[in-house]
């Protein structure tokens, strides 16, 4: 499954699947709770497959990140999003060593694991394959 269609939005809990674009904003189905709704354009809404890690070379897309996590995990599910920031940095750091922690918070650590471990649940995590056939 690849990150085109995955949503986060600004105010909501959890991820988004977009299944339609509306005149007033989109419609979309929780990926936790399966619920459809729709979203206004006053709503802050990212595509996950558009964000990016700070790294101190460059910026990680997020599916990168999650296959990484994937490989460490052996494709299962991570640590808990509730777990404290020394242990979310130190796993991020086991992930990602090279990830940046001026530009990274805590906070955002927080959002990729809980975003990983939706995702990795509902078995729509990003493959190796996926990547493959998006760079050609």
């Amino acid at each position: 499954m690849s990150l085109d269609n995955i949503l986060s939005i600004t105010g909501k809990p959890g991820l988004y699947q977009l299944k339609n674009k509306a005149r007033s904003g989109f419609v979309v189905q929780s990926i936790v709770d399966n619920k459809t709704s729709i979203v206004g354009m006053n709503h802050n809404v990212s595509v996950l497959k558009d964000i990016s890690i700070y790294t101190y070379d460059a910026e990680m897309p997020l599916k990168d990140v999650f296959n990484k996590m994937a490989a460490k995990e052996d494709q299962g599910p991570a640590i808990n999003h509730k777990s404290s920031k020394e242990e979310l940095s130190a796993y991020f750091n086991e992930v990602l060593p090279e990830y940046d922690e001026d530009r990274v918070y805590p906070s955002d650590i927080k959002k990729v694991v809980q975003w990983y471990n939706i995702l990795q649940k509902n078995d729509l995590l990003p493959s190796e394959e996926d990547a493959a056939s998006e760079e050609e």
